[in-house]
């Protein structure tokens, strides 16, 4: 296919002035031919397999960035969900151990992030797993670039409210033993968890993986924002046009990039994950694309319906670049990592409420928000279920990433640093659903024919 000089001049804009990048190169690495009944063994080959792998993968992208001239922000791993290795090493000082030991890895390699340290708990729990979720506190607040995960829900299973039930004192605990609660950041708890999602915090390398993968996910919110800006006038279906073209344009640059990364590393490529993701820069803000529809502030009334354009649209753009789209594929809307959506909080345009809303179209759920650090254990295990129940019942991946900051209050701002931004904190509803939630159990999964 010929490229016109036009095209070429385009791409680099799209580089220069609007923050286009891939986002994240996640080298997914298969953990279960590791297994060994000797522990010092077992992490010894886990070190050696994943700082191999990721030496490899850092040089190459490295190589990519000179070649090509666009950024590869994040290099990163994900494994085998790690309770499926730890089964007969299921203490909370091993779990500990191991953690340290993928988080050494890592950093020698000069990984940002390694995920998987999670389980699959849609349906019930192992001894093991239950022993990985008391562990957390202690691996959270003692590593730097570990990430952990837990689905506790799909359609199919339903939702496991015991699991969930674990998880508000699980991170009241990481809170306190962190930074301003910073831990936290670094766990997420997914209905409908994606095995090839290359995006952290929850990344993990599914069962139904090879030995190893190399996913991509790219960005460009500012470039979408860019041509909606350009486009005031047109209606609906001529604006939903107009960002499919330009989505497509994106995703063909994660293409080559994945595939040409892929195969001079000698392994498969997986996908390309074609989500909309924002951060802390200046026009890098997925709110802003909102804002640019016509909304004055994200969080006001007619938010849904411009995210759910925006959603289809990247979704159709992505689709018809691709071959092989997966992960999560549709619009990032966290508080703390994007400008747009940090300034709607504090001008009081975004409420919890109205966020959870707007994830019953977006690609993942309520993520990087912060709430009162007193805010009661019950109240977090009932935030995380409202928001999976709404995945489970949608047929759709819904996530919650909460930080319950130790001695912040209702409109407080909280600096976390880096890609992680700052969050206001929020407020959440004062009246309590405990007794509801010690019920416990599983809620039975949705007769999926009868949907309306």
């Amino acid at each position: 296919m010929s490229i016109s000089v036009d095209e070429v001049f385009e791409t680099a804009s799209m580089i220069l002035y609007h923050n286009l990048d891939i986002r994240t190169t996640t080298l997914g690495i298969n953990l279960k031919d590791c297994f060994d009944s000797d522990f010092t063994g077992f992490k010894e080959k886990v070190y050696h397999k994943v700082h191999s792998h990721a030496c490899r993968l850092v040089e190459q992208a490295k190589n990519l960035e000179l070649k090509y001239g666009i950024p590869i922000v994040n290099k990163r791993v994900s494994v085998t969900p790690v309770s499926l290795i730890m089964e007969s090493h299921a203490s909370p000082e091993k779990y500990l151990d191991l953690a340290l030991t993928l988080d050494r890895a890592a950093a020698d390699a000069g990984i940002d992030f390694i995920g998987g340290f999670g389980a699959l708990v849609q349906k019930g729990m192992t001894r093991s797993e239950a022993v990985l979720i008391k562990s957390l506190p202690d691996v959270l607040s003692q590593t730097e670039r570990v990430c952990s995960f837990l689905n506790a829900g799909t359609t199919e299973a339903g939702l496991n409210l015991d699991a969930i039930n674990l998880l508000g004192k699980m991170l009241k605990e990481t809170a306190a033993k962190s930074n301003n609660g910073l831990g936290c950041a670094r766990f997420v708890v997914f209905a409908n968890a994606p095995e090839d999602n290359p995006f952290m915090a929850g990344a993990f390398h599914g069962v139904g993986e090879g030995d190893v993968t190399l996913n991509v996910g790219i960005s460009g919110p500012g470039v979408v924002r860019n041509v909606v800006e350009k486009n005031q006038d047109c209606d609906l279906t001529q604006l939903s046009e107009v960002i499919k073209r330009t989505v497509f344009k994106i995703t063909r640059a994660g293409e080559l990039i994945g595939r040409e990364l892929a195969r001079n590393m000698k392994i498969p490529f997986g996908i390309v994950d074609i989500s909309l993701a924002s951060t802390v820069a200046v026009g890098d803000s997925v709110a802003n694309v909102i804002e640019a529809f016509g909304i004055e502030r994200i969080g006001a009334h007619g938010s849904t319906l411009a995210l759910a354009l925006l959603m289809d649209a990247v979704k159709k753009g992505g689709a018809m670049a691709s071959g092989n789209v997966g992960g999560l594929s549709g619009t990032f809307i966290p508080i703390s990592e994007d400008a747009g959506m940090i300034e709607a909080v504090k001008k009081g345009a975004l409420t919890l409420d109205k966020l959870e809303a707007l994830t019953a179209v977006c690609s993942v759920g309520l993520d990087m928000f912060a709430v009162p650090g007193d805010t009661p254990a019950e109240t977090i295990n009932a935030i995380i279920a409202d928001e999976l129940a709404i995945g489970i019942i949608a047929h759709k991946t819904t996530a919650v990433r909460i930080i319950p900051v130790p001695g912040k209050q209702a409109g407080d701002l909280v600096q976390f640093g880096g890609l992680l931004g700052s969050a206001p904190v929020m407020e959440v509803n004062r009246f309590s659903a405990k007794r509801f939630m010690s019920r416990g159990g599983r809620l039975p999964a949705p007769l999926t024919s009868l949907r309306n």
